[in-house]
């Protein structure tokens, strides 16, 4: 099979029917062998009845139906299970991204041989509030990733089949694909300018907290990246050198408290000098973050699954 096309949707049952037209055509022309996954992230719309009426009539229309909505990054893990596609295309719902632009993603792919390719929509149709912060967020982003895109959160992607199956999208990790990727090996990124529809139907699932989320998510993946795996290398070193820097006071407030009494000086009681809590202070944090270090390394990463869902309906 050419491509799997993953569709995450909440509450988008006016668009799914052009939806699926659209793809149908751009397939048919191009002559692809595809496959569509669409997953209702909990919709409470009759989204899912329109899944099962598009499936009925086209069986390369596969659908997955949370219990209830679980968010994106779910929606896409799941779909990236499911997939088969020797490349994998992630498009949204709401028709602002154009199946048009699936065939040059796929021969970036398969031709130019990127591991990834991630839509950028340089021209935006969004309010002033919603694409300032995003330039702000993407400029961010690439710094401290190193990663060259514009467009990180632009749904619009495609990926070789080995990526979706070598990584894990939890929480709102589906901003940091491409970041979690390069940490996973698959270093050849690559962007495309796409276009970007104005949204047809319905109002934006997303309100401004997305962006204070979205920080706190890249601070996370940023450090699980680093010192997922070796944790006692960031907590232990910090913990040692807290822990010498503690230690090292404490020694200095004693000796001048010895170098007092044999020069007959009348010195104050060490408990009195405010540097010597500030030294047993520090020793006690270099140690818990030194154990923190040492726990952690023991458990590792048998954490249980960050993905728990239940599915209530499912079209193979």
């Amino acid at each position: 099979m050419d491509i799997s096309i993953i569709v995450p949707l909440f509450n988008e049952d006016e668009s799914l029917g052009e939806l699926a037209s659209w793809i149908d055509k751009v397939m048919h022309e191009n002559n692809f062998s595809y496959e569509v996954i669409m997953v209702d992230d909990g919709s409470n719309d009759n989204s899912w009845n329109v899944i099962e009426n598009i499936s009925s009539k086209n069986s390369a229309y596969k659908g997955i139906k949370f219990r209830r909505n679980y968010g994106k990054s779910a929606a896409l893990n799941i779909g990236f299970e499911a997939a088969k596609g020797d490349v994998v295309i992630t498009m949204d719902a709401d028709l602002q991204d154009s199946p048009e632009e699936i065939p040059e993603l796929f021969a970036m792919i398969k031709e130019q041989n990127f591991d990834i390719v991630s839509g950028w929509k340089k021209k935006r149709y969004d309010p002033i509030t919603k694409t300032i912060p995003t330039k702000f967020y993407n400029w961010t982003t690439r710094k401290m990733s190193g990663i060259k895109l514009h467009d990180f959160n632009c749904g619009l992607k495609a990926y070789k089949l080995d990526v979706v199956k070598s990584i894990e999208v939890y929480g709102e990790m589906h901003r940091y694909i491409p970041v979690i990727a390069k940490w996973a090996g698959f270093s050849k990124i690559g962007e495309k300018v796409v276009s970007h529809q104005s949204r047809k139907y319905g109002v934006t699932k997303f309100g401004l907290d997305r962006f204070i989320k979205g920080y706190l998510d890249l601070i996370s993946i940023t450090f699980v990246s680093k010192f997922g795996k070796r944790p006692m290398h960031f907590f232990g070193l910090l913990g040692t050198l807290i822990f010498i820097i503690g230690f090292l006071s404490a020694v200095l407030v004693g000796a001048s408290k010895l170098w007092a009494i044999y020069h007959g000086i009348r010195a104050h009681l060490v408990t009195d000098s405010p540097y010597f809590y500030i030294a047993l202070t520090s020793m006690i944090i270099g140690v818990q973050l030194f154990l923190v270090g040492f726990l952690a390394e023991m458990v590792g990463r048998n954490a249980p699954e960050r993905n728990t869902y239940l599915i209530e309906k499912r079209i193979d």
